[in-house]
């Protein structure tokens, strides 16, 4: 038999196929497109990715697929085809039902995700009973089921916890479980590890490869990580200001890539390492006086079980006698995992959350005493720019809002401000009447940064401020970081999972695990030379290896006992300002 007369096997028809789709936003000045004539198609179990920066189009395309685009926007052009199904002549009825069960979703943001006031496995059984008819019974030991799958430690435990109670890692593989109730066809994960630290990244992203495999769906990722892409999808497809420049099996194109875009995306994704990184930094004076002090730090949180002898209840200690100082014209950067206290100890230093014990001191001004003077030295840009502004304001609006509060009405003025704020973080005037929803994730945080910026604080508090942000733009909104701390003197608390975000922008770094620092000092040398097992673990990790490579002996966990007990842990002395804890 020749090859000619061999049977021809029809190729099978995608699981989904968007073609040529176009959308709009309708603006004052007519409409704007957004996706101009996008095409792509995902196989029954392929990844696919769709990459490029913000702003490209990725989220919008991800919008129209699952029937979320609301005006002003509006699918102007193409088609969306599911399992042979339209799903742009679908109702919204038949496109909630689609959503629930053939199609999953991974969000980029898991508090958004979330309803904060409910119980997570409740949560994961609200959608067993919409989509699979399970009473509410047989549904809550099922969300226990999928939290194990989903690698949940204790998940019968996890099941009744609500979402706050949880660590960003942990939220995530929550939202999974829940994406995978129904054994969709499709899920889609929007930039699921962008927020999350190195190894609980590598952890995640283990945990979408094992899930594709046992529930046997295919994975549509949404990233601007073209090392994650490149570690995970078997396609890839380049996007550009709304339009797909390049596309093919992803070794191909990472190998040869074609466009020039490609390449660049291809170059800034490289790892580089700390050292060679960094920009030169001029640290302040040592006699600088310090701008931020915080002695002996406590936060607790009441947990139940088992009161103590003498009847005072058990408190889990998330800062645990936290001593720390911040100079003028300093970064200091708090790096740690999900779960480490980075963010309660950014908390606790504005006042957003009690204090147990010890104390806070802005510019010599103790809080507790002081609290509206201190205060209003300091800013703070959020991890989660969606949750941070408010969905009815325009973008003008939301910068200048401190300024309101201050007592500025003059809208002319108060536009020109925002304009001129919209700039220093790489927007422009185009931005201005923009609501949140409108604008691309990493669009929005640099909207937040700008806010931050708009009464001139001397201590800005950055929480992962640029985790969300692709790799050309993170580098930019950090130079903008250093540019603005040359020019005004300003301090910083820098709160990051990424070494290299350390590496370029800190004097100094504390390294945090279970609410104490475990070490502290120059960047250069605890990142050349890091003495405790769990900087060594986090060093590793940030150079490519996952937490499962890199053992951590003798670790505890959070300690727990009666409130008003504070440890007075014990450091030894490495060289000048490098301290570590003893274990």
């Amino acid at each position: 038999m020749t090859s000619s007369s061999l049977p021809v096997r029809e190729p099978a028809a995608p699981l989904l196929d968007v073609r040529d789709l176009s959308t709009d936003v309708l603006t004052i000045a007519g409409p704007r497109r957004i996706l101009d004539r996008v095409s792509f198609s995902v196989a029954s179990g392929e990844v696919l990715a769709l990459v490029g920066e913000s702003g490209s189009g990725k989220s919008m395309a991800m919008q129209a697929i699952m029937g979320l685009i609301a005006p002003p926007a509006l699918v102007a052009e193409g088609t969306i085809a599911f399992e042979g199904r339209d799903l742009l002549a679908c109702s919204q009825r038949a496109m909630r039902a689609i959503r629930g069960s053939r199609i999953g979703m991974v969000f980029q943001e898991p508090m958004s995700a979330l309803n904060p006031l409910l119980a997570v496995g409740d949560q994961i059984a609200e959608t067993l009973v919409a989509h699979r008819g399970l009473g509410w019974a047989a549904a809550r030991a099922e969300s226990v089921r999928l939290l194990d799958l989903a690698r949940v430690a204790d998940a019968r435990r996890v099941a009744g916890l609500r979402p706050h109670h949880l660590s960003g890692g942990m939220r995530q593989r929550v939202v999974i479980a829940a994406a995978i109730a129904c054994k969709p066809a499709l899920l889609i994960a929007d930039e699921p590890t962008t927020a999350l630290d190195a190894t609980v990244q590598a952890e995640i992203m283990l945990l979408l490869g094992q899930l594709r495999r046992e529930v046997g769906c295919a994975i549509l990722l949404i990233s601007h990580d073209m090392g994650l892409v490149a570690s995970f999808a078997e396609r890839a497809a380049v996007m550009l200001r709304g339009r797909i420049v390049e596309s093919g099996p992803t070794a191909a194109l990472m190998a040869n890539p074609q466009s020039p875009y490609t390449r660049t995306l291809i170059a800034a994704g490289l790892p580089a390492a700390p050292a060679t990184a960094r920009r030169a930094i001029p640290a302040p004076d040592p006699a600088t006086p310090a701008a931020l002090e915080v002695r002996d730090l406590t936060v607790t949180f009441p947990v139940g079980g088992k009161r103590v002898p003498w009847g005072r209840s058990q408190h889990l200690f998330a800062v645990d006698g936290v001593g720390l100082s911040l100079a003028q014209g300093e970064t200091l950067a708090v790096v740690g995992e999900s779960g480490s206290g980075k963010t309660t100890l950014a908390r606790a230093i504005l006042g957003l959350t009690p204090i147990a014990d010890g104390g806070v001191w802005i510019a010599g001004a103790d809080l507790r005493d002081r609290p509206a003077e201190a205060r209003s030295r300091i800013q703070y840009v959020f991890q989660d720019p969606q949750a941070s502004l408010d969905p009815q304001f325009r973008a003008w609006r939301s910068v200048v809002e401190p300024l309101v509060l201050q007592g500025e009405t003059r809208r002319d003025v108060l536009r020109r401000k925002a304009e001129a704020l919209l700039v220093e973080v790489g927007l422009d005037a185009s931005h201005l009447d923009r609501l949140p929803h409108e604008l691309s994730g990493g669009q929005r945080q640099r909207l937040g940064i700008a806010r931050a910026l708009a009464t001139r604080p001397r201590i800005l508090i950055a929480d992962e401020a640029v985790s969300a942000l692709d790799a050309t733009t993170r580098l930019q909104v950090l130079q903008l970081f250093q540019d603005l701390q040359a020019a005004q003197g300003l301090s910083y608390l820098f709160i990051t999972h990424d070494l290299a975000v350390v590496a370029r922008i800190a004097h100094r770094v504390a390294v945090m695990r279970f609410g104490r620092i475990v070490e502290i000092g120059p960047v250069d040398r605890v990142l050349a030379d890091p003495q405790h097992p769990y900087t060594r673990a986090l060093v590793a990790s940030g150079a490519g290896r996952t937490a499962e490579t890199v053992p951590v002996p003798g670790t505890a966990r959070h300690r727990t006992g009666p409130a008003g007990y504070t440890m007075a842990w014990r450091y030894r002395t490495c060289g000048e300002g490098h301290r570590v804890l003893e274990t």
